[in-house]
């Protein structure tokens, strides 16, 4: 399957994918040259996901999206407006542009994973893993993986099984809670391969 992996990060969904054509498109250069060196089978691009998808999706068999998600999360409106990451900022809107875009433009399978937003979400999401997911495709509601995001740079590591220690000048906390857990990238993946080969079955 040929797969664009887009605001890839150092690639926690793709960790379990197993062999498949992946692209990989990340903004920092510092954290593509690290998913780089965990997946030098892949093609890494660094460049911006968002006008990437919009010239390129229709190269690919599935598309995964995780749109940066500061400007949506519920801590942006815990505890009252004030700096950080409560201060009152307008949501970014890119994630809802991606999910009509490729709702509307792209023939394969698609998902976009977010996080549970302080507002209704206008769009309706599947809610999963605690998290959001607007995808073509049904992900059983039974389905539940959730190790946290929080915890010392060890317990990030040994949790998401990734190991940063030789890396440095980045933000190690930052980059594994925005990692999605693998478990869940391999989960999210495989209902949609089993979508398929089901229509196949259907259609032959």
């Amino acid at each position: 399957m040929k797969i664009l992996n887009l605001y890839a990060g150092i690639g926690g969904n793709r960790k379990l994918w197993g062999d498949h054509d992946i692209t990989a498109v990340e903004f920092d250069p510092k954290i593509a040259s690290i998913y780089q060196d965990f997946w030098p089978e892949d093609k890494v691009i660094v460049a911006d996901a968002h006008k990437y998808l919009e010239e390129h999706y229709q190269e690919y068999d599935f598309i995964w999206s995780s749109p940066p998600c500061p400007s949506h999360s519920r801590i942006r409106n815990e505890a009252g407006v004030g700096s950080g990451q409560n201060k009152a900022i307008f949501p970014d809107m890119k994630l809802y542009e991606e999910i009509i875009f490729l709702k509307h433009f792209f023939k394969g399978k698609w998902c976009v994973e977010n996080v549970i937003s302080y507002y209704k979400p206008l769009i309706l999401p599947q809610k999963a893993f605690n998290h959001y997911f607007w995808t073509n495709y049904l992900i059983p509601s039974s389905v539940n993986i959730s190790r946290g995001h929080f915890g010392t740079i060890d317990d990030l590591q040994k949790r998401k099984d990734f190991d940063l220690s030789k890396y440095s000048d980045i933000d190690k906390i930052k980059i594994l809670r925005n990692c999605v857990e693998p478990e869940v990238g391999e989960q999210i993946l495989a209902y949609a391969i089993n979508e398929v080969k089901t229509q196949g079955q259907l259609f032959s």
